[in-house]
């Protein structure tokens, strides 16, 4: 009687150790449903007319592939580029393709469209074809391979009405601009299947409404506001959240015109109190900013001092006879920048400044979101810089040291004020699993997986 007993408990262990495992095991089919706030117009990575987000480096890696990938470390690796040599310095990139590979219309990957494809998104890109191989010439640049890795050098296939096909995981089934996309998985996807059959997104829709379909079930994944993260994480919502890759700043329209103004805007910058507008606005999220990089980017962004200094600040306002009264602009569509113009503006008040709020796209000052283009300092760094319309840094890459220069030099003239460095959010049901977030906030989705239905 114990030998059974003792038989039937080990075949009852084995039995539950199984049932667990398959509730665990990754399943495939369903539709996964997405809102988002962000409403690009155009899937094409190189578009320069549709301004760089989150949401768009989601899309482009759902349906486009890069030929090398950052990964989580900051190292470079193979994506549709298999190996790569630079034996002339760098003057001389030789990238050998994947074999297998193929966009979305069936047609193979090869050379020359790699190259029409970067040399579209880059027209100055001495690039070429011979073989599997593709070569770009000499470019002098230490940080190609970084670059290559950015969405906007995703490889396109172009047909002559310019339809877009990519490599990705994924499929375009639908696509309303701006409105919805509708993708299904990619079958023959070089990476393997996706688990998913299909994702839907509904693009254009505030926080509000997006909590709302999730709480509904209507969505199972959705975008969640800064200042809601903190909420979200003690709820039943699953909730992931990348590192600080957003750069709230201040942006003046022009280049200081006297050292005047140029102590006018010292003092703004000054006078911002960081910490309350973050303990009370954005509800303990993000990390204060007083340099274009976070710290976990550059190593180094805590040696600029983001504390407020009112008596200085007031000090610097009484050396400038008549200081002009600046208009504020911010994202109407936005709630939070529209209360954190106006704080800001109190601030500013205090110090004897006069700042407007305003919803006009014209502006003195604008109230902007910088997206960080890439976990690599010096394209991070160029890229907000170029953004900023500061003038374009002397040095490509370098030392530590050489980096911190080139950012306080990008900041002497204060027409750039960082505020905060804030990390992008997402919200999602208990059914779905397996995602993740790039190092640049974009969403990982070709191994997410729904959770069938309990009966």
């Amino acid at each position: 009687m114990k030998l059974f007993a003792w038989q039937w408990l080990a075949i009852s262990s084995v039995l539950a150790g199984t049932l667990a495992a398959a509730e665990t095991r990754p399943q495939y089919g369903g539709t996964l449903h997405v809102a988002m706030r962000s409403a690009p117009t155009s899937l094409d990575p190189a578009d320069r007319m549709q301004p760089d987000s989150i949401a768009r480096r989601t899309l482009t890696s759902l349906l486009f592939d890069t030929l090398v990938a950052i990964d989580d470390s900051g190292r470079i690796r193979p994506a549709l580029a298999d190996s790569w040599q630079a034996p002339n310095h760098n003057q001389r990139w030789q990238f050998h393709l994947r074999r297998g590979a193929r966009f979305h219309d069936g047609s193979p990957l090869t050379a020359e469209i790699a190259a029409a494809s970067l040399h579209f998104a880059n027209p100055l890109c001495n690039v070429s074809a011979q073989g599997d191989t593709l070569t770009i010439e000499d470019s002098g640049d230490p940080e190609l391979l970084a670059g290559l890795a950015l969405p906007r050098n995703a490889i396109v296939k172009r047909d002559a009405d310019n339809k877009l096909s990519g490599t990705g995981p994924f499929h375009v089934v639908d696509w309303q601009p701006g409105k919805k996309l509708t993708l299904a998985a990619n079958e023959d996807a070089w990476h393997g299947r996706p688990f998913l059959d299909a994702i839907e997104i509904e693009m254009g829709k505030n926080f509000h409404d997006q909590m709302t379909t999730l709480d509904l079930g209507k969505a199972e994944l959705v975008d969640v506001a800064p200042e809601q993260a903190h909420r979200l994480s003690q709820d039943h919502h699953s909730l992931f959240r990348s590192e600080p890759v957003t750069l709230l700043a201040l942006v003046f329209a022009h280049d200081a015109a006297s050292q005047e103004e140029q102590a006018l805007r010292d003092a703004l910058g000054l006078c911002v109190d960081r910490a309350s507008i973050r303990s009370v606005f954005l509800q303990g999220t993000g990390q204060l900013a007083a340099g274009i990089l976070p710290t976990w980017i550059s190593g180094y962004g805590f040696v600029f001092s983001t504390d407020s200094d009112l008596p200085k600040a007031r000090q610097l306002r009484s050396q400038v006879r008549s200081a002009p009264a600046w208009t504020l602009g911010y994202d109407a569509s936005d709630p939070l920048a529209r209360l954190l113009a106006e704080r800001i503006a109190l601030n500013a008040r205090d110090a004897g400044l006069t700042l407007q709020p305003s919803s006009s796209a014209t502006a003195d000052v604008r109230l902007v979101e910088i997206p960080l283009a890439s976990s690599d300092p010096w394209i991070a760094l160029h890229e907000v810089i170029q953004f900023a319309g500061l003038p374009a840094g002397k040095t490509r890459a370098g030392s530590v040291e050489e980096l911190y220069a080139e950012e306080q030099a990008a900041l002497a003239d204060k027409r750039l004020i960082p505020l905060f460095h804030l990390p992008v959010s997402y919200a999602a049901s208990g059914t779905l699993k397996h995602v993740s977030v790039h190092a640049d906030g974009s969403l990982d989705l070709a191994d997410a997986w729904l959770e069938a239905a309990k009966p």
